[in-house]
């Protein structure tokens, strides 16, 4: 592709961002990152993705209007935000600010550069205690967290500047991602880690003592609450499928990404048992405040509209990838 499709990826330094910038290079796109390396890793970055990288913040309005002058930006990809629930729920003032102040100011710079496409990372936490499941997009969104309402917040955020300016955006609602990038040039890597299978993984390699079973006593199969887990790669490709979409002058869309498929903790924890061939201690606690039993996605409009095709549903294999990495990460 030409300079004249370069994607700006936000938070492309971080765990779903990477793998994006992973997939726009593989179909041809240049990509330029900004991150402001809070949670993104530059190494990362320098030694696996081979692009521009920008240190720098959405809420700095001076640099973004620097990056679209000074660059033939095509699209925006948005993944630059904070993403830990009990952390929204003790400081909302740092979620507001960064989740919505950031990404409005991202879109006024976009405005300014005439630069109308963009794609954007929600949650399946704009939902907040599910009514059916599997959750379509046409649920109500009642989110229960201040995570959850920034989200939120900007998807409404986006409805108002399409009815108003024409902005055009694919917003994707997703459920856990999970996994590494198949050839380990990227992977999950948070601090803190809150994800259940890195938090596994880690035990796995003698890093924790112990992975904690929150609850036993949930109407599921098993006791354990169910959760759905999509592989990042997957995700990524979706992205990629969703700026086409635009690109091709598709209209503003929502989308559930999922694998439709749930699995409970001890699922989780049987399989990955099996795929690390080890056995580690695992610790039976009560459950948390406000975790709904079960949290699964319908992806069927995704896959209808974008022709989305998940490559890696099967939960061994997704444990596989997170492995390999992990081990080359954290031995």
């Amino acid at each position: 592709m030409s300079s004249n499709s370069t994607i700006l990826v936000t938070g492309g330094a971080g765990y779903i961002g990477s793998h994006a910038v992973l997939s726009l290079q593989e179909k041809g796109y240049d990509v330029v990152i900004l991150d402001n390396l809070v949670y993104g890793h530059r190494d990362i970055v320098e030694n696996h993705l081979n692009v521009e990288l920008v240190v720098g913040d959405t809420c700095d309005a001076a640099l973004l209007e620097e990056l679209f002058r000074s660059r033939e930006i095509t699209a925006v990809m948005h993944f630059a935000a904070y993403a830990y629930v009990g952390e929204s729920v003790a400081n909302p003032a740092k979620y507001y600010h960064n989740n919505v102040v950031g990404t409005l100011t991202l879109l006024e710079a976009m405005q300014r550069a005439g630069v109308d496409k963009f794609v954007f990372s929600s949650t399946c936490a704009t939902y907040g205690v599910p009514e059916t499941v599997p959750i379509p997009e046409t649920h109500p969104q009642n989110p229960i967290n201040p995570y959850g309402g920034s989200k939120l917040m900007v998807e409404r955020i986006l409805k108002d500047f399409d009815t108003a300016y024409g902005l055009k955006s694919v917003t994707f609602r997703y459920f856990n991602a999970a996994g590494a990038d198949p050839y380990q040039r990227t992977g999950e890597d948070h601090h803190p880690e809150t994800h259940l299978i890195p938090l596994i993984l880690l035990t796995a390699l003698g890093k924790r003592d112990a992975i904690k079973i929150f609850g036993t006593n949930y109407p599921t199969r098993d006791g354990t609450c169910i959760r759905d887990y999509i592989h990042v790669t997957d995700l990524a490709q979706a992205h990629v499928l969703g700026l086409e979409y635009l690109l091709n002058g598709g209209n503003s869309e929502v989308f559930n990404l999922g694998n439709g498929n749930g699995f409970t903790v001890r699922e989780m924890i049987a399989t990955a048992k099996e795929v690390t061939q080890t056995d580690f201690a695992v610790e039976e606690t009560e459950p948390r405040p406000g975790d709904p039993a079960m949290l699964v996605g319908s992806s069927d409009r995704a896959r209808n509209i974008l022709n989305w095709q998940p490559q890696y549903a099967d939960l061994n294999q997704i444990f596989r990838h997170a492995w390999q990495w992990h081990q080359l990460r954290h031995q």
